[in-house]
């Protein structure tokens, strides 16, 4: 969602922290995944941001009204947008993958028959695809044959569209339209995320200057920095290693 973000705001300074140190999140329990994400968020808090992009899903599933209720500022979290983007997209049978504490929420669900009650949807948790991902193997015969035991069941249900509900899983998007068929539609929840932060941030008088973009990790190592660079096409300065139990 970073990227997307960057290019859609690029007057925008940015404040990135990412919990590497206790991922992943999508195996926690909901009560781990609030305490950690109110950790997290009080942390960049402490950085003066105006605004907190909550971008990873399973966090966006449990603790959004602990963040909005902790911080002073605007929150969104990306299962919103992203239930707006695959109703908008024509989707009337979807399904939706993410962790298995993202899929045992409900949470989609929940936003997409509020958005639409006569939808319907169909969720899958789908836990081997964040190592794959972070293995590298994002085009690969294994990703393909994981992605048919995951997605078999759902194309069998006759769906039009598949909402990624982990931003991990955008990086897997050509094996899943492999998959799925070309007849499926791929809504990625980072994509719509990233739009509804920029029509909030709208116009800046300081549009044009350097921006500033720091990142925070709970625990540095060259694995991550290298996965992110490639996740955001562009190296990584200005790395920091923060200890956010303190």
């Amino acid at each position: 969602m970073l990227k997307e973000i960057l290019s859609l705001v690029p007057d925008s300074d940015v404040v990135y922290l990412g919990d590497c140190a206790r991922l992943p999140y999508g195996t926690k329990s909901p009560r781990t995944i609030i305490r950690y994400s109110l950790q997290c968020g009080q942390f960049l808090a402490s950085k003066n941001i105006d605004m907190l992009v909550v971008a990873c899903n399973t966090a966006s599933s449990h603790a959004l009204p602990a963040l909005e209720k902790a911080l002073n500022i605007p929150v969104i979290g990306v299962v919103d947008s992203g239930s707006r983007a695959a109703i908008d997209a024509g989707g009337k049978n979807i399904g939706v993958i993410g962790t298995p504490s993202t899929i045992r929420s409900g949470a989609y669900e929940s936003a997409l028959r509020a958005l639409s009650p006569e939808v319907q949807v169909h969720s899958r948790a789908c836990p081997l695809f964040v190592p794959l991902v972070e293995e590298g193997w994002c085009d690969d015969a294994i990703t393909e044959q994981v992605a048919h035991r995951y997605l078999d069941d759902l194309l069998s249900k006759g769906i039009d569209t598949l909402l990624l509900g982990c931003t991990h899983y955008p990086m897997l998007k050509q094996v899943l339209q492999r998959v799925a068929g070309e007849g499926v539609r791929i809504v990625d929840s980072a994509v719509s995320t990233a739009r509804v932060v920029a029509g909030i941030h709208g116009a800046s008088s300081s549009a044009g200057r350097d921006r500033s973009v720091v990142y925070y990790l709970s625990d540095v190592s060259e694995r991550f920095i290298e996965l992110g660079e490639i996740f955001l096409g562009q190296k990584m300065e200005y790395v920091y290693e923060v200890d956010l139990c303190v």
